[in-house]
């Protein structure tokens, strides 16, 4: 399908579509529109000079302009809404025919139908090219790899400094908990010009849950998943780095956990090469981890193992395409930015995790990931 007549509403904050459109970020929501290969922009006039400067692929028209046009076409005295100005900005270069993503507002949707205008849903992406990364995207993105680690350098410095007493890790004569050394990573990334995600301090049992965030007290000698993701405050692009460290002496099930999740970790950057399916990176991960003894099951109701898929895309949004996992349809190209995260999971042992990220090429994959891969510490 054409993306002429591509139409967007939304803000550039949130939106990694409209983000990707303009280059820039705009807190309220706008109107982007792709008309015979040029990108229009109508936003409020605090923005216009801004824009201009930022978005010179742009023409960047004035809301308040169109919004005045409208009332004077309606003539009734109420003010004009957004579905008004829009339809005055399609009216104006009689455009009947627009093509929206998955997420465009369905109330406005309905006012252009009701007013003539075909809204014609994409097939697939809004930006297919989103998928595949420039230099200057890759570079984008390992700046905010640096961002993450430096929280994560933060953390383990803050778990060296540490003391075990009674099973609990003591720092400065206090319990050092989850949420202290969450607040501790996410300060130093902010600092480092990175937003925090949510960032994952998980310890122990909790460890068992991927997506636990972490509570209460730190253990001495348990495994400790550590997960951070910052967004680049300046570009919007993501970061995205896991490490699995114990202060103090792990157990013989939690080193041969970690030597087997190296070992997939490895095998998964192997397959990842331009032409090849994503679900064989998947697939890698898994046959690393069952060769190892470490089998994937349901058990007491709950499941163990691998129980993840082995990464995803990573850009302006945490997870994009293509997806490395048992069923995916994704084909592996050269310039796709992927992370690398097999894991196990078993309760009453813990769980560890480890992730990278790095750029599929034609030749080698590329680890863009340069942080230390150590258990204890």
């Amino acid at each position: 399908m054409s993306r002429d007549n591509l139409l967007i509403v939304a803000d550039s904050e949130h939106n990694a579509d409209m983000l990707y459109a303009v280059g820039v970020f705009v807190p309220e929501r706008f109107i982007f529109l792709r008309h015979k290969g040029r990108p229009h922009v109508v936003l409020a006039d605090p923005e216009l000079d801004r824009v201009r400067r930022l978005a010179p692929q742009c023409r960047v028209l004035s809301y308040s302009r169109y919004e005045r046009r409208a009332a004077r076409a309606q003539g009734n005295g109420h003010p004009p809404g957004l579905a008004d100005v829009l339809r005055g900005l399609l009216r104006e270069r009689r455009i009947r025919r627009v093509v929206v993503g998955e997420d465009f507002p369905f109330g406005l949707a309905r006012r252009l139908r009701r007013d003539g205008v075909k809204v014609k849903l994409a097939h697939g992406a809004l930006f297919p090219d989103r998928i595949v990364k420039g230099a200057d995207e890759v570079k984008k993105i390992s700046a905010a790899l640096v961002m993450a680690e430096v929280g994560l350098a933060e953390g383990l410095h803050a778990l060296r400094r540490t003391r075990p007493k009674d099973g609990r890790l003591y720092l400065n004569q206090n319990p050092l908990t989850a949420e202290r050394l969450r607040a501790i990573m996410d300060t130093a990334m902010l600092e480092a010009g990175g937003t925090p995600g949510h960032t994952i301090v998980a310890a122990g049992r909790q460890s068992c849950d991927p997506h636990e965030r972490g509570h209460g007290p730190l253990p001495a000698d348990a495994p400790i998943v550590l997960d951070v993701f910052p967004r680049s405050q300046k570009t919007g692009y993501h970061g995205d780095i896991t490490r699995t460290v114990v202060r103090g002496r792990a157990s013989e099930p939690v080193r041969a956990m970690h030597a087997a999740v190296v070992a997939a970790q490895q095998a998964a950057l192997a397959r990842l090469r331009h032409g090849a399916w994503a679900e064989e990176v998947h697939t890698a991960c898994a046959a690393t981890l069952a060769a190892a003894g470490f089998a994937t099951r349901r058990r007491s109701g709950r499941h163990e193992g691998f129980i993840h898929s082995a990464g995803h895309g990573i850009g302006l949004e945490l997870h994009e395409a293509p997806r490395l996992a048992a069923g995916s349809a994704d084909l592996l190209a050269a310039g796709q930015v992927v992370t690398l995260e097999p894991g196990l999971y078993y309760p009453g042992v813990g769980g560890v995790r480890l992730e990278d990220v790095a750029l599929v090429t034609r030749a080698a994959p590329r680890n863009l990931t340069k942080f230390e891969t150590t258990l204890e510490i």
